[in-house]
């Protein structure tokens, strides 16, 4: 019986580090059917995850996925939340296997492998997070995270992306994404990807940001240059 007991706790501390070992950004360099460079960057953070895809010179988006995601052995399974192509596959799971090492993930019977940019470190945000409040005239006002109507951030240790989407119309509304750093309470973007304004790829955006009791307050002035302050809470 005791064996039985050891061997149960010894497989499920192996699914525990195969799922924490995933947590981070991937990415891989392939070409369209066209001959067009394009880079694929995946975020995992605990429990949700997000894949884009975009010209690799020009910041040309080209396609997004992400939801949920949870890994059992080397079995992954994913619910889709949000769907640049087919919005029909909105409140779908797909399962399948996958092949993970220090460095790579494989899709089983797929071309898809990605190698790892980073582990969740060293960025002090880490983690998926939806939008909680905005700050006006002084005041809070709170926002709903339940709601369909999502805006979600997703960073790893040095990658960002930000999607706004509605699970129950299931309609995307925008994304962007790119490189991020945190140091001595300063947030910065550096734009690699914006599916509404191609203009905005390169261009970076300096904020401050401090963790107030687990949620994390995001002041500076917007890419338009409008003031804003922002509250998001980490997504559970």
């Amino acid at each position: 019986m005791k064996n039985v007991i050891f061997l149960l706790i010894f497989i499920l501390s192996c699914l525990t580090i195969n799922a924490q070992s995933v947590i981070g950004g991937w990415e891989r360099y392939h070409t369209s059917e066209t001959g067009e460079p394009l880079k694929s960057v995946v975020i995992f953070s605990e429990g949700y995850q997000v894949l884009t895809t975009y010209n690799a010179k020009t910041g040309k988006f080209i396609h997004s996925n992400g939801g949920t995601w949870k890994l059992e052995g080397d079995m992954m399974t994913e619910k889709v939340e949000f769907h640049t192509d087919n919005a029909e596959r909105v409140g779908t799971e797909v399962r399948f296997k996958v092949i993970i090492t220090d460095n790579t993930i494989e899709v089983v019977g797929s071309d898809l492998k990605l190698t790892r940019i980073d582990n969740g470190t060293p960025g002090e945000l880490q983690g998926a997070w939806l939008i909680s409040g905005r700050k006006r005239n002084g005041e809070i006002q709170e926002m709903d995270t339940n709601r369909p109507r999502k805006t979600m951030k997703i960073l790893s240790g040095t990658r960002f992306q930000w999607i706004a989407y509605n699970t129950e119309t299931k309609q995307f509304m925008g994304t962007g994404g790119g490189t991020y750093t945190t140091v001595n309470g300063d947030y910065t973007e550096h734009i690699e990807f914006f599916s509404r304004d191609e203009s905005r790829v390169g261009a970076s955006l300096a904020f401050n940001f401090e963790l107030v009791d687990g949620h994390w307050h995001h002041k500076g002035l917007s890419s338009k240059g409008q003031p804003i302050h922002e509250i998001w809470s980490i997504r559970k």
